[in-house]
């Protein structure tokens, strides 16, 4: 499986992070040990979200249609503020 995911900074909990993976749990782990350089100064990190997908392709289209597009990232982040308010 692949995944796309949110990542939230426990430091800043306004800032958030986009990425995808083959291995969320160790993806995790990178970003929260500072073994990614442009996560490093918002540690920790916690995930607040994430899809699967079977491809990696997949996983990277979706990844870049949030990033590019905020017709597509705006609803996804009022839905995660949304979860994250409860």
């Amino acid at each position: 499986m692949w995944y796309f995911y949110v990542l939230q900074s426990e430091k800043e909990p306004d800032y958030f992070y986009k990425g995808s993976t083959g291995d969320l749990r160790n993806r995790l782990a990178l970003h929260n040990g500072g073994d990614v350089k442009s996560t490093q100064p918002r540690r920790p990190w916690r995930l607040v979200y994430y899809e699967a997908f079977v491809s990696e392709k997949a996983a990277r289209i979706r990844e870049k249609s949030v990033k590019q597009s905020g017709a597509v990232s705006v609803p996804l982040m009022k839905r995660i503020m949304r979860s994250l308010e409860n």
